[in-house]
């Protein structure tokens, strides 16, 4: 395990690219109108893909947390002013296991961002009349951005994220120290990342084996992307 201090210098990074990267200012393409079309089809899609866990009870409410924190595209920067205050005080109330899971989720929503600005490119690029997206068009964006390392990262963080919180539910005092944290993160403009957290851990105490969840999830989500690179014309059956 990492060391508190890397692991404050990492987040700190982390939290600064991802402000860079939704500055509409300093990243133009943040104004493209493909932008919000892209991510509402994303959604739509995802929730289709996680129709047999949302229809689960045993996991809908972890698929219902994959769906809206993990694939939704979180800011958590948008409220921190100053990074550099911001990062001492997670390393405060939170353990270290904990702060890695934290570390991977802003790494997945800053290179979940990048990757959904270059598509909203690529498809102001393809299709510039146009204004809805469907599967041919967005297989066609997401072959021309490519890229195939950073989406079988993206994956691996995904995969990561889901069982650093699989692991972190059964550590002793966790979820008490959540608790007591919460006053102190929404006081400091942690109140975003504390919620993740929160949410996140209801979900997984209620599941089970979470990490049987998380390995369904990473291997339809490899073949998906393996369908989407082929060519093939129906990606997500």
């Amino acid at each position: 395990m990492a060391r508190p201090s890397s692991i404050g210098d990492r987040l700190g990074r982390r939290l600064a690219c991802h402000q860079a990267l939704h500055d509409p200012l300093g990243e133009p393409r943040n104004r493209l109108a493909w932008l919000p079309e892209l991510r509402r089809w994303q959604a739509a899609r995802l929730e289709q893909s996680f129709g047999h866990f949302l229809a689960d009870p045993r996991r809908r409410g972890a698929a219902m947390f994959f769906l809206t924190d993990v694939y939704g595209d979180q800011d958590f920067s948008r409220r921190d002013a100053n990074v550099a205050k911001v990062v001492p005080m997670m390393q405060r109330l939170l353990p270290a296991a904990v702060l890695e899971t934290v570390d991977d989720a802003i790494e997945l929503g800053a290179l979940t961002h990048a990757l959904d600005l270059r598509m909203a490119e690529a498809l102001a690029s393809l299709a510039p009349r146009r204004k809805r997206l469907d599967e041919a068009l967005y297989g066609q964006a997401y072959r021309q951005v490519g890229h195939r390392r950073l989406r079988a990262r993206q994956i691996d963080l995904i995969a990561e994220l889901g069982v650093g919180l699989a692991r972190a539910v059964k550590m002793p005092g966790v979820l008490t120290l959540l608790k007591l944290s919460r006053g102190p993160a929404k006081a400091t403009g942690l109140g975003e990342l504390q919620g993740f957290l929160e949410r996140g851990f209801a979900a997984f105490s209620a599941l089970g084996d979470g990490k049987a969840f998380v390995r369904d999830i990473e291997q339809a989500e490899r073949e998906v992307s393996r369908r989407l690179f082929a060519d093939d014309p129906a990606p997500f059956r």
